[in-house]
């Protein structure tokens, strides 16, 4: 299975999230985990947002760190003269591709789409740029006029980045692996295509799976799915999928996400959810009796991967759903072997605690109520009983 490429944009799409904006030193920490863990390329700002955001950019771009960066920018001169000014050298200009945007956005027709994309590639071209293309809302494009931008920009300016946004979430992972192939199969192997999935289905993940799948090299990501609406594609997600569930390779190191995706959120003034794939604080933690007493025998019984790689563990409590084995796992890895009373005990108050509580018995609990039930044991004719 092929190498995966990743572009991150957390640091443009991901502070277009709703209340939230990063500062420079925020950004600058991200930036450096971006490319600690592995991360190829980032998208870092859009220029013409104003002379702050190019103050940024070009902060960014001096800390020389060992990642392409890029900046997001309409199709116009003006924008590329912004982006020339912040020192990144790397200019990805957009442009709707839809005719529902063409016409209702920018009252354009496809072929004046197609002249301006066309000059306003050159004019980065001109300025020494390296030039990519975005196609905003491609999932609603007409798969023709994709097929002939795509192809014009490249036989004409050299151009072989291209960008698929599925922008506003109207794939699902069959339909995004027909729109990819299709369009990879008029196209020369030069040519890098690139998905960038948003979430508001839930499908962000699968549909940039399925689209790396069907024939693009890139994905666009950012950390914890953080973005505009419901978000993008998680990096995290799809990083551990590609090589858990599609056997692919890629550069992004598993052991950086976990302290990546927290930095993100602290910036972002968002708390990882509990249950949050990959990053999440409770999806390596089991309770029921049957997982526990599973793991505890062999531990691929109940994973899909080792924790392990990114820098987690298995973590056991005790609730509801737990058995005796769970008691008797927990108190081993302390080094004790309980009294089946004293195990049977503490097993009936775990379940009221649970009950009344709605909490979980973590190890350091559950230890202070067996040496609680330890003093209460008492001698008899049988052996020991609990009081």
């Amino acid at each position: 299975m092929k190498n995966l490429r990743i572009c991150d944009t957390t640091l443009r799409d991901g502070e277009q999230s709703a209340g939230v904006s990063f500062t420079l030193e925020e950004k600058r920490d991200i930036l450096a985990q971006l490319a600690g863990c592995g991360v190829e390329q980032a998208e870092v700002g859009i220029p013409a947002m104003g002379a702050e955001e190019q103050r940024h950019i070009y902060a960014l771009r001096d800390m020389g760190l060992p990642i392409r960066l890029l900046t997001w920018n309409r199709a116009v001169p003006a924008d590329i003269d912004k982006a020339r000014e912040t020192g990144v050298d790397w200019c990805h200009i957009s442009v709707p591709v839809s005719s529902v945007q063409l016409a209702s956005k920018l009252g354009w027709t496809r072929q004046e789409a197609l002249l301006r994309i066309m000059k306003a590639a050159e004019y980065g071209r001109s300025r020494e740029m390296t030039v990519s293309i975005g196609m905003e809302d491609a999932s609603r494009g007409d798969p023709v006029f994709l097929t002939e931008l795509v192809t014009q920009l490249y036989e004409k300016l050299g151009i072989v980045r291209f960008r698929y946004a599925d922008t506003v979430s109207l794939h699902h992972p069959a339909s995004i692996a027909d729109g990819i192939a299709s369009l990879r199969a008029g196209l020369p192997r030069e040519i890098e295509l690139e998905v960038h999935c948003h979430n508001d289905f839930g499908l962000a993940t699968a549909n940039t799976l399925s689209g790396i799948a069907a024939g693009a090299d890139w994905a666009s990501t950012t950390v914890a799915g953080l973005g505009e609406r419901a978000g993008n594609a998680a990096l995290e997600e799809v990083v551990m999928a590609w090589r858990h569930l599609y056997g692919g390779e890629c550069a992004v190191k598993p052991g950086r996400l976990q302290a990546l995706g927290e930095t993100v959120a602290r910036a972002a003034g968002r708390r990882l959810p509990e249950a949050k794939p990959i990053l999440g604080s409770l999806v390596y933690t089991h309770e029921s009796g049957i997982h526990v007493d599973g793991l505890a025998k062999c531990a691929d019984t109940y994973q899909s991967f080792d924790p392990l790689e990114l820098g987690r563990e298995h973590r056991i409590v005790l609730g509801t759903h737990s058995g005796r084995s769970a008691i008797s796992y927990v108190l081993g890895r302390e080094g004790i072997v309980p009294d089946p009373a004293i195990s049977e005990k503490l097993l009936r108050r775990v379940h009221r605690y649970a009950r009344e509580r709605k909490e979980t018995v973590d190890a350091g609990k559950l230890l202070r109520w067996w040496e609680e039930c330890s003093k209460e044991l008492k001698p008899n004719a049988a052996g020991y009983t609990v009081k």
